[in-house]
């Protein structure tokens, strides 16, 4: 029923029920209650209220708090920062605001009101702007068995509380065929603080993958503790195995196939790697440079010193769900400064560094260096079409027609154009008959 029908029956009745007795009134009230849907409180308030006039009263409707202008800084804090979900964008804003207030020239209510929109409400205001984003899965893990008796496997939680000890694993950047030499992304993080190191590599050989693991271990300010991997031989292999043993360096692995034993460098595959590089295929030495210019500067300033990072607390059963606890979304950086166990002279270094840093200016710069680095990606169709296979000589046709005539197959060639046919066949009529 529409609200002008309800607003209709409602006038029909209402002299009636405030005539009728007592009893009656309570049938009358049911009634009601069953054609329109009103809560028995919601009825008996408009039944002993006034006479229903002409029309119903128009809806009082709450004018938005929240103006264009203030959405609009919202929605360009939260693309220049990739997105982030609206617990770790509330961190970010206060991360943020300096920069903000100089680019947006944000006055101080627009400013006030930008730090006193809740969550929940972000969300809501900021679904218009969401894109959906294509997400895929390709994996390219062949298995290490030369060490794996040796190397332990690691199966439960970690509970650590000092870093160094980190998740390793590679990001394949194939396209859609995984033939030949492509370049995967060596991708690395701490599961305390939880900072994130990548480099590309040229290939998956033990080697590369080893001098880029110690190229990032050095830009660590912190020592490196222990390190986990999946089961690929470009990590179960002896030279990574003699390094760690000579380094003093906890080695271990996770089960074969289950993804969950490494879900701390998994998450960050997506957000920090493939969220960014797309699902294309880089094979050439042009884009390994281009890639880990990118990696080694202003994509690890970014999202180490300028992006918020949370880590879950605790789980709480209410009922048949599941309520996870997070804790107050730091940068990874900040919680680097807050461990006792850090490099002071690499915290001091990165201090200096991100006070000079504008988060804007560094994500268009990102912007367009990701531009570039597109540009130097193969794109392959998903169906190409099948080569055409070239004519056959004379001396072919010929062997093709002594085999067909002799064992009676009916044969179709090609001719030279490749779009009409020629049956070449053997006289079966000829053969069926008597000898």
């Amino acid at each position: 029923m529409s609200r002008q029908g309800k607003w209709e029956y409602l006038k029909a009745i209402h002299a009636r029920y405030r005539q009728a007795p007592r009893a009656e009134q309570g049938r009358i009230l049911d009634e009601f209650c069953q054609v329109t849907g009103y809560h028995r409180k919601s009825a008996l308030r408009l039944l002993h209220g006034p006479p229903p006039g002409r029309r119903p009263p128009p809806r009082r409707r709450r004018a938005p708090t929240y103006g264009t202008r203030v959405l609009q800084v919202l929605a360009a804090i939260w693309r220049a920062a990739g997105y982030p979900w609206s617990v770790r964008l509330q961190a970010l804003l206060a991360l943020w605001l300096p920069w903000a207030r100089t680019r947006f020239r944000l006055p101080p209510a627009l400013e006030e009101q930008l730090l006193r929109l809740s969550p929940r409400q972000r969300d809501r205001r900021l679904a218009p702007y969401r894109q959906p984003v294509r997400r895929g899965r390709y994996g390219r893990t062949k298995p290490g068995t030369l060490l794996k008796h040796h190397i332990p496997l690691r199966t439960d939680r970690w509970e650590v509380t000092v870093p160094g000890f980190t998740e390793v694993d590679l990001v394949a950047h194939a396209g859609e065929s995984g033939e030949g030499e492509f370049l995967p992304s060596l991708n690395q993080t701490d599961i305390h603080t939880p900072g994130v190191e990548t480099r590309a590599v040229l290939g998956r050989g033990q080697a590369g993958v080893a001098a880029a693991l110690e190229e990032m271990w050095q830009a660590l300010p912190f020592a490196l503790r222990g390190i986990d991997s999946d089961n690929g031989s470009e990590f179960i292999n002896t030279q990574l195995y003699r390094y760690c043993q000579a380094e003093g360096i906890q080695f271990t692995r996770g089960r074969p196939y289950q993804k969950d034993d490494n879900a701390h460098v998994e998450q960050k595959n997506w957000t920090h790697v493939r969220k960014l590089m797309g699902y294309v295929r880089y094979d050439s030495p042009a884009a390994c440079a281009a890639m880990n210019a990118l990696y080694r500067h202003e994509l690890r300033l970014f999202q180490n010193l300028c992006l918020p990072s949370v880590k879950l607390v605790r789980k709480v059963r209410v009922g048949s769900r599941v309520r996870r606890v997070y804790d107050r979304p730091p940068t990874p950086f900040e919680r680097v400064r807050a461990c006792p166990e850090a490099d002071p002279v690499k915290v001091a270094q990165l201090q200096a560094l991100r006070e000079q840093l504008d988060p804007f200016a560094l994500a268009e710069a990102i912007d367009q260096q990701l531009t570039r680095l597109y540009g130097l990606a193969r794109h392959r169709s998903r169906h190409q079409p099948h080569p055409t296979p070239p004519a056959l000589t004379a001396v072919e046709r010929q062997a093709v027609q002594a085999v067909s005539e002799r064992f009676g197959i009916p044969v179709y060639v090609g001719t030279e154009g490749g779009l009409s046919k020629k049956r070449v066949t053997s006289q079966m009529a000829r053969r069926s008959g008597p000898n």
